[in-house]
């Protein structure tokens, strides 16, 4: 049976500690549903960040659930947290982080190779494939600086897809792109979102690009809904 929510939140808080209490997030519950694409949006300081990199695993919560592929994974050790996020969840950061060294589809099967993936040809295969609907197909032996932002942006996604993520977090994938190569990836992620099932959350300061999403939700000093 399909799991109601591909990642769940329920009453997550966040407090950091460093001298003296901060806390970040209050309350949050969120569901998002296989297939969904998600937008979260905020202004700095708003906990968006933080609410994706415990989404993300890579941060845990002071106290609520995180339950990601019907698991609560809320008070797992390190390594059991990079475990699920190498097995369920693919990222697209702002900063592209290709390896310069390596060719594009190297960049693409990069998760891959250091998860020790099985069937690495069939793998392959599936990063040639989604490199060429990106309209990378014929650049998959460039190098990243061969490339411009938003082609490198592109490789980028299909890196985040190559592990068959059961969800994608997108961290300001346009942030650092000029408009016509930000809707250009934007669009690009809606159509991958709607050609492979997968789940997409972005997170994001642009108003514009977050009502084009299934749905949006505005987060305001760490509560989601202001």
């Amino acid at each position: 049976m399909q799991e109601r929510c591909v990642v769940e939140l329920k009453n997550v808080n966040k407090t950091y500690y460093n001298g003296v209490a901060t806390p970040v997030l209050f309350d949050i519950n969120l569901c998002v549903a296989p297939g969904e694409f998600v937008s979260v949006v905020g202004a700095s300081g708003s906990g968006k960040t933080t609410l994706l990199n415990i989404i993300g695993l890579l941060d845990a919560p002071t106290s609520g659930q995180v339950i990601l592929h019907g698991r609560d994974v809320s008070q797992f050790s390190e390594d059991e947290r990079a475990q699920m996020r190498r097995e369920y969840l693919g990222f697209i950061f702002q900063f592209y982080y290709l390896l310069p060294e390596f060719t594009v589809l190297e960049n693409a099967l990069m998760p891959c190779r250091i998860s020790n993936c099985k069937e690495m040809d069939a793998k392959r295969a599936r990063a040639i494939e989604l490199l060429q609907q990106v309209g990378l197909g014929n650049r998959i032996d460039y190098h990243p600086g061969q490339l411009s932002g938003g082609q490198q942006q592109r490789v980028a996604i299909v890196r985040a897809l190559t592990n068959d993520p059961a969800l994608v977090l997108a961290d300001e994938p346009t942030g650092t792109l000029d408009s016509k190569s930000g809707l250009a990836v934007f669009e690009l992620m809606k159509e991958l979102n709607r050609t492979t099932g997968k789940s997409f959350l972005m997170v994001t300061h642009d108003e514009g690009f977050a009502r084009e999403a299934d749905r949006t939700l505005p987060i305001v000093d760490g509560r989601i809904g202001g």
